[in-house]
């Protein structure tokens, strides 16, 4: 099955504010029906990437089989995480980039890759707030969990 993959991220006064996720899944069923599915969550404390990483685990977890990805998004480091193949080069360092540092966000792209796993997964870049229909629901997701009143606990975030 061919399924397409909107997400975006947003935290509010970044990087240590709410924070919050949107995900928009379109895919067609064997009679030709177009479904649209919808996800967002909301975060008391988190980033920017963190979120925009949980919303592409957010629209690959909510995948009940194996598919044919596209997923777009609007940020450059998830998508050349992959199609630059940075996240190869940090597995075989154990996790670590450039001086030796250590790579932030390791659970979470760590959750991405399993999630990831038993799909075909092709990453796009999409310039964010340039009127791409899909881009800018996911945004306005990620922006009203993060307004949100039921904020989850990042538990990934190092404290101060």
């Amino acid at each position: 099955m061919k399924v397409e993959i909107y997400t975006d991220g947003s935290a509010r006064g970044n990087p240590d504010g709410p924070g919050g996720y949107g995900t928009v899944i379109h895919y067609t069923d064997p009679s030709g029906k177009l479904h649209v599915k919808e996800l967002s969550g909301g975060f008391r404390r988190t980033t920017n990437n963190r979120m925009e990483l949980m919303a592409a685990i957010a629209g690959l977890e909510a995948l009940n089989r194996p598919c044919e990805v596209e997923l777009y998004s609007d940020s450059q480091y998830l998508v050349n995480a992959f199609n630059q193949h940075w996240i190869e080069g940090w597995i075989k360092k154990g996790w670590k980039r450039g001086k030796n540092e250590d790579v932030k966000n390791t659970d979470l792209w760590k959750r991405l890759l399993e999630a990831k796993a038993p799909h075909q997964v092709t990453f796009f870049w999409v310039r964010g707030h340039n009127g791409h229909p899909e881009n800018e629901r996911c945004d306005y997701l990620a922006t009203s969990a993060a307004d949100g009143d039921e904020l989850m606990e990042d538990s990934g975030v190092s404290e101060g």
